[in-house]
């Protein structure tokens, strides 16, 4: 079997997190979690880093900071990759946003930013969420440019991109916010967990009590001191249970950041392995219909898995199946096709991501998968 995924945590970090464990230590959100946050912010190259229970809670976190800051406001339209996940789109319409999608280009798999331009004429919108799909990178030079031009607040799910980087900087640190997953299978694990990433100091501190309830206690003082104020409460123990913002709870361990702690010590290794096995793809997979953008040192590419497109991809996929090499959609083909869509705002075909949602697939690519292996999947992918 070749399975899509596999466990970036090895036996010597459970055994040093046994090890860990025996000192029965603090195990809730702690001071092991602030370590795990800088380490982040550091290996990324942002200045704040949140540390949440998932990819999914960090979407619907940074949007909802993003309101509660006063960067957007109910009604405001946001645009929504059609080729993205779920959560993506999920929090736009729970936060009261409006959203817009956006088809896909076929050469990154990222927005089409003719159609971006066109939405922002008829749509006027005030957020864009841009996805990197499987860590392909997208056009950011072109796309923060229209931003900027058109007073657009640009935030990244970098989810399936850890690592990828474009002219040197790594993907997740072109917008206003970020959002990343260290779920089982992703580039690294916490088992369950998400980040969200930020330069912007009002925002990390709105994000943090938004984490926790809503109350103040993970804020720096000059913001808690600023809310203490403006509400008359002038003692600590009156102030622990303050909520100033409807909060949630989105807080993740101190035992997954401890996890989280060795795991980024193995992150470059983890995206060269992904790109090597990313380029042994490119130079095997022959496709006259789609082929997959090579990794360069402009747009290099730590790869979350092979994108394929194949109008034999039943015949292809049934054939893999019986091979027991794994493989699936590629991600949610397009949202304008998906049920939760259709019921909610009808239809929305959308060529480019009509397409991929209809011939689009992926195959395995870990930081374990053997040349050896890459040859076997690969000649199984003589009828694209």
């Amino acid at each position: 079997m070749i399975p899509l995924v596999k466990d970036t945590i090895s036996k010597k970090e459970i055994d040093e997190l046994v090890k860990w464990l025996q000192t029965y230590p603090h195990l809730t959100k702690g001071e092991v979690t602030l370590e795990y946050e800088s380490a982040w912010s550091k290996f990324l190259g942002c200045k704040n880093s949140i540390f949440v229970n998932s990819g999914s809670s960090a979407n619907l976190l940074m949007l909802y900071a993003l309101i509660e800051s006063g960067r957007l406001k109910a009604g405001d339209k946001v645009v929504v990759p059609a080729l993205s996940w779920a959560t993506d789109l999920a929090p736009v319409v729970q936060l009261g946003l409006q959203p817009v999608l956006c088809d896909c280009n076929l050469k990154d798999l990222s927005i089409d930013i003719n159609h971006l331009e066109q939405l922002i004429l008829t749509d006027k919108p005030k957020a864009l969420i841009l996805v990197s799909v499987l860590g392909l990178v997208p056009e950011m030079e072109k796309i923060v440019e229209v931003c900027k031009n058109n007073n657009i607040i640009l935030l990244e799910d970098a989810c399936e991109s850890l690592g990828s980087e474009y002219k040197g900087d790594k993907l997740g640190t072109f917008g206003l916010c970020s959002s990343f997953s260290t779920y089982f299978g992703h580039h690294l694990s916490t088992i369950e967990g998400g980040m969200v990433c930020t330069d912007d100091d009002e925002i990390a501190n709105v994000l943090k009590s938004l984490r926790s309830h809503g109350w103040d206690r993970d804020m720096d003082k000059a913001s808690r001191d600023k809310l203490r104020q403006e509400f008359k409460i002038d003692n600590d123990f009156e102030s622990l249970y303050k909520f100033y913002y409807m909060g949630f709870n989105f807080r993740s361990t101190d035992l997954q950041a401890f996890i989280g702690i060795n795991q980024l010590k193995i992150a470059n290794k983890v995206a060269k392995a992904r790109n090597y096995n990313y380029g042994i793809y490119q130079s095997l997979v022959k496709n006259e219909l789609w082929k997959a953008p090579d990794s360069t040192t402009v747009k290099w590419i730590s790869n979350f898995a092979y994108p394929v497109i194949s109008k034999n991809r039943a015949k292809i996929v049934d054939t893999l199946k019986r091979k027991k090499i794994h493989s699936r959609p590629l991600i949610c083909g397009s949202l304008g096709r998906q049920p939760f869509w259709i019921k909610n705002f009808g239809e929305c075909p959308l060529k480019n991501a009509d397409f991929v949602n209809d011939y689009g697939f992926y195959l395995p690519n870990n930081h374990e998968l053997a040349e050896s292996e890459i040859n076997l999947i690969t000649d199984n992918l003589k009828d694209l």
